[in-house]
């Protein structure tokens, strides 16, 4: 009997695992306001999924100095956890698909780029601390999504190759960051995300994680899919 190829999966965490578009809006809005700044639904969109030190700085007219970004960030993502913990937004179905790939021998790491108190949180609420163990965040990389090295890192991180990984996202820098490492992806079309945001990614699903099984996401790393 052929056994067949070992692959991994890799979870993006905001939109993927949880639900987070609206909390992370309204306590991005909330903290800017409360620094004199306003900060539109339409800005906030453009930085969703990136590192909240890289979108101040390459946005922000005249940004400020390092420790005032990293106070704010520590504030903001401070704001943020409060926030999901009055009623934790879980994305339908990922509880489920984290428990049967960890059935199934499937080794998973989540790369994400926001901070790691925010990681071990969303670990925490889903209860899945056994079944996911690598968790990379965006303290851990110098270069955030886009750039591939979050998911390099996880990647390394569960001892499988990148071209046998299959990615999960949201974002559409994420999508690029996945196919950078040379990875397959699947676009989670979530909130504040469209189809065509997504067109990149090797497959798409819609709203939550209830459709995805091992044997599609096996499929996926198995496949010829490449993107250019």
């Amino acid at each position: 009997m052929n056994q067949q190829p070992q692959f991994g999966v890799i979870f993006d965490m905001d939109g993927v695992l949880v639900d987070s578009y609206e909390s992370h809006f309204i306590t991005w809005r909330d903290s800017c306001r409360r620094h004199g700044r306003d900060c539109t639904e339409a800005e906030f969109l453009i930085g969703f999924g990136r590192t909240s030190r890289e979108f101040i700085r390459e946005t922000w007219e005249n940004p400020p100095d390092d420790q005032w970004i990293a106070a704010f960030d520590a504030e903001k993502e401070q704001r943020y956890r409060d926030h999901i913990a009055l009623s934790f937004p879980a994305m339908p179905g990922a509880r489920e698909l984290i428990h049967a790939l960890h059935s199934a021998g499937i080794p998973m790491a989540i790369g994400s780029s926001g901070p790691p108190e925010n990681v071990h949180e969303i670990v925490r609420q889903l209860q899945v601390d056994e079944q996911i163990r690598v968790r990379i965040s965006g303290a851990d990389v110098v270069r955030g999504k886009p750039h591939p090295d979050v998911f390099l890192k996880a990647a390394a991180g569960i001892g499988i190759p990148p071209a046998h990984c299959v990615v999960l996202e949201d974002a559409p820098v994420g999508v690029e960051a996945a196919l950078a490492a040379g990875m397959k992806c699947l676009g989670v079309i979530s909130a504040g995300r469209t189809a065509a945001q997504l067109e990149h990614a090797h497959q798409q699903v819609q709203d939550n994680l209830l459709t995805v099984t091992v044997d599609l996401l096996r499929t996926l790393a198995a496949g010829d899919h490449s993107k250019r």
